[in-house]
């Protein structure tokens, strides 16, 4: 209840910044985490962007192995004082307060990303995602995702600059889409009902076949 807590009164005073409107659900963290598939020839290392109270963090700790680990960047200072408090005995996870763009990324198998890419304009999401799939290790994955009906929402509410702004940013994001997608899954069961993204710097990952969860629909890219 306290992380909750936090999150709702986050939300409340920088929405824009939070873009969720309620914790990961339990089936939308599964989705997110589809691709942390264990290699016994090396240790992974993981990237969670975006990482709020902790929801989809708490997935991603429970699948490593005690040699992987956990890079958490979260631009909020009092979500990443929360973060570093919880997993301070655990020596896998690093946490960096922060935005992405102040940070200099490692080589990562795995990124899972919670930003709200609904909410930037369109230079704001090229970089961020220029730098991710930068990051990645030849088969690695990128996975984040949107509300469905947020583009619609957002762009039925913006005016003026803002509007401007904000079909700029959504069309920046499409046209990431269309590039580097191997795999979209709907997750109904989270609130609101949320679409997850699998993106790859090039081509599919040797895993990508993998069948989806309980709860989400898949569909190609």
């Amino acid at each position: 209840m306290a992380e909750v807590t936090l999150f709702l009164r986050e939300y409340v005073k920088t929405r824009r910044d939070v873009g969720a409107i309620a914790p990961s659900s339990a089936r939308l963290c599964r989705a997110l985490t589809r691709y942390m598939i264990p290699n016994p020839a090396r240790p992974r290392a993981v990237l969670e962007v975006g990482a709020g109270t902790g929801a989809v963090t708490r997935y991603i700790t429970g699948s490593l192995g005690p040699l992987d680990t956990l890079d958490l960047i979260e631009a909020n200072p009092r979500f990443a004082a929360l973060l570093r408090d919880t997993y301070a005995g655990d020596p896998r996870v690093r946490t960096h307060t922060g935005l992405i763009q102040e940070h200099e990324l490692g080589s990562y198998d795995t990124i899972v990303c919670g930003l709200p890419f609904a909410n930037f304009d369109a230079r704001t999401t090229k970089d961020v995602f220029d730098r991710l799939l930068a990051s990645l290790r030849p088969g690695g994955t990128l996975s984040f995702f949107g509300y469905v009906g947020g583009e619609t929402v957002r762009r039925t509410l913006a005016d003026g600059a803002d509007r401007e702004r904000t079909l700029a940013g959504l069309g920046a994001l499409r046209g990431i889409l269309r590039r580097h997608t191997f795999r979209t899954e709907t997750v109904l069961g989270n609130l609101p009902p949320a679409r997850v993204h699998h993106l790859a710097p090039v081509g599919l990952p040797a895993h990508s076949e993998q069948a989806p969860a309980c709860g989400c629909r898949a569909t190609s890219a």
